[in-house]
């Protein structure tokens, strides 16, 4: 099991059966044993280039949220991870099946991609640092855990630039990174799962892990 902090497995606890149907879906099982469609991964890759302009936008909303100098140079690092690391797969992938950057900036996002970044943003703008935290954690821990297991259980190649992507040392890093930021900020601001905030962000946690079972719903529909 990935270790990413302490309050992290608490919300991911929390989700309940939303967690595994996220971390195991059948995108995710595609993924690991080459069975995905091409067409399928392509779809989704481009409509997570979109989503992560959206992610790194509520990653740079964050910064604006935060209140120590330490919460804002994380917060930034991941901006920057997400636009010149994360993103780079996406274009190299897409560039290679002649889908250009342009293209992927220009894609029309589908109702899931809008529903998750939105509700991301909204946590954020109406909320404080955590409550934007609990929203955008289940997607970088998420991913983390994904690749790291698949790392371990890839059957296939197919798709192993995308699992050494999100299994490999760099990503392990920011989400281990992430899960200090997180454990700090709720330190700092709730306390311990007795505060009365722990169930909205619990709840927030969850609500995003859904909607991220949503979005691989979405791949499987190109």
């Amino acid at each position: 099991m990935t270790d990413y902090g302490t309050t992290f497995p608490q919300w991911r606890d929390a989700a309940g059966e939303a967690w595994p149907a996220y971390t195991r879906h059948a995108f995710v099982e595609g993924l690991r044993d080459g069975t995905l469609p091409r067409a399928a991964f392509l779809h989704y890759l481009v409509q997570d280039y979109v989503f992560l302009i959206h992610f790194s936008r509520a990653w740079a909303l964050a910064v604006t949220k935060a209140e120590t100098l330490d919460e804002m140079r994380a917060c930034a690092a991941t901006v920057h991870a997400l636009i010149d690391e994360e993103m780079k797969l996406h274009v190299k992938t897409c560039a290679e099946a002649g889908i250009s950057e342009q293209q992927l900036f220009d894609a029309v996002e589908r109702p899931e991609n809008l529903a998750y970044t939105r509700y991301v943003l909204d946590a954020g703008h109406s909320g404080d640092f955590v409550d934007l935290l609990a929203a955008l954690a289940p997607c970088v821990l998420g991913y983390g855990e994904i690749g790291a297991r698949l790392l371990d259980e890839k059957t296939s190649d197919a798709y192993a630039e995308w699992i050494e992507t999100y299994g490999g040392e760099d990503y392990q890093q920011v989400c281990r990174d992430v899960g200090a930021l997180i454990d700090g900020a709720v330190a700092r601001r709730v306390g311990d799962a007795s505060s009365p905030r722990w169930d909205a962000l619990c709840q927030t946690f969850t609500i995003a892990t859904r909607l991220e079972v949503g979005f691989w719903d979405m791949g499987l529909r190109p």
